[in-house]
């Protein structure tokens, strides 16, 4: 199937989206920051990038910018997967250029639909 990369802080979080995508077909990858998210993506180019916001180290914001800054990384789709759900977040998250947005608790049929879109897109 496809290459995914998680960048999630939360061992409770990580353990749900990594254990749903690996069930539909997924490989996964694991970071728990956002540098070592930004890392994985350049040495593994993964088809989809599943990045928290709030991280240890630089948040998830300012490791999109990074993915978008370097070309080897700039058209990996990112969807941001955060508890920052209020009307006022969302907008400055897509506002940051992610691609797609989810808000936690994870609806796992939202999720799973979001994941599908992403991966479906033709590469620009």
């Amino acid at each position: 199937m496809s290459l995914i990369l998680i960048v999630e802080d939360n061992p409770r979080n990580m353990k749900l989206v990594r254990d749903v995508l690996q069930v539909k077909g997924h490989t996964t990858l694991e970071a728990v920051t956002g540098e070592e998210g930004i890392a994985f993506a350049l040495a593994h180019q993964p088809n989809l990038i599943l990045m928290d916001i709030q991280l240890p180290g630089i948040n998830g914001i300012d490791a999109l910018r990074a993915l978008r800054a370097d070309p080897a990384t700039a058209k990996i789709p990112v969807i941001a997967v955060t508890a920052s759900v209020m009307q006022q977040d969302r907008k400055l998250i897509i506002e940051a250029g992610f691609d797609g947005y989810l808000g936690k608790p994870i609806n796992l049929v939202e999720f799973l639909a979001a994941v599908n879109e992403m991966l479906a897109r033709p590469v620009a």
